[in-house]
């Protein structure tokens, strides 16, 4: 029988994979349309950060005991700075070079970030994934920087590149941030929005918000605002506590597929042969590199509150 905690971590990270993959394609199409990537980040971060005021100020507030660097790294990470490199990205590549390159370079940073971090040795079979993911993602670049795309479609996934990067960090940090799921998401979200209002917003010119179609404006506010910038950073963030930040990388496994395929139905992307060649690398690769083959248990897992 499974341990509770690695049920509900693993349950988690399931759905943070459907919210992510929904968050990439509905913002590949915010950004397509009618709408921007401030004018989405502005849902992204604002709604979720005004619905979590309460834990600012309740009994149960925000009290950070990590130092500011890891809390600078957990906002950067899973805030503000990602967001924007996301959304910028989706202007220029295809939702499924999100999919591929943010959720297949995702075990690859945490890995490194791990090692890094705590020395945490990777061989045998996580190994043996990383090395899949990287030669996936390595095919796939190739055929992106020849122009398989169009001309710009490499900007975005160079973008995306350095999303995941910030994702990796942002995982790792709040595993020592001390905070619960719900008080993480608070800060990030809260933290996100000041600095948006602060160093964005000023120079950004007039939103599209005001003048994009309502229902354009109603679809992404509850896309970002509460399923991505809410639920997606919450049961994500419940997937670390459970499963620590390499195992609940294992959430990205079935983004890419989904991804992939929900763009080609929702918005007519070609599935290309060099995306079908990343998805039989990238997806078993994954798997492989959570080391879910091995999991047993963990003793004394952090209980998410």
């Amino acid at each position: 029988m499974l341990d509770r905690n690695l049920l509900t971590g693993l349950l988690a990270a399931l759905a943070a994979s459907f919210i992510g993959s929904a968050w990439q394609l509905v913002s590949r199409h915010g950004v397509t349309t009618t709408l921007g990537p401030i004018d989405l980040a502005l849902l992204r971060y604002g709604i979720p950060a005004l619905l979590l005021m309460p834990l600012w100020f309740g009994r149960e507030r925000i009290a950070p005991k990590a130092s500011l660097p890891v809390l600078a790294v957990l906002v950067a990470g899973g805030g503000l700075p990602f967001g924007l490199l996301v959304l910028a990205g989706a202007q220029w590549a295809p939702a499924s070079h999100m999919g591929i390159f943010m959720a297949g370079s995702l075990p690859l940073f945490t890995a490194v970030g791990a090692w890094l971090h705590k020395r945490q040795k990777i061989e045998g079979i996580r190994l043996a994934g990383l090395a899949c993911i990287a030669i996936g993602m390595a095919l796939f670049a190739a055929d992106s920087f020849r122009g398989g795309t169009g001309s710009t479609g490499w900007r975005g996934d160079l973008l995306f590149l350095v999303a995941a990067m910030l994702w990796a960090a942002h995982s790792l940090a709040f595993a020592h941030c001390g905070l619960t799921p719900w008080q993480g998401a608070a800060f990030v979200n809260g933290w996100s929005t000041l600095l948006l209002s602060m160093l964005v917003l000023p120079f950004a010119g007039v939103p599209k918000l005001l003048t994009a179609p309502w229902p354009d404006v109603a679809l992404q506010a509850t896309t970002q605002g509460v399923v991505a910038g809410l639920l997606g950073l919450v049961v994500y963030m419940v997937a670390v506590a459970r499963l620590g930040a390499p195992r609940a990388s294992l959430s990205a496994a079935l983004v890419p597929v989904l991804t992939t395929l929900g763009a080609a139905a929702w918005m007519n992307e070609p599935v290309t042969g060099a995306a079908l060649v990343a998805l039989s690398l990238v997806v078993p690769g994954i798997v492989l590199a959570s080391g879910a083959a091995g999991w047993r248990p963990r003793r004394g897992a952090r209980t998410a509150g």
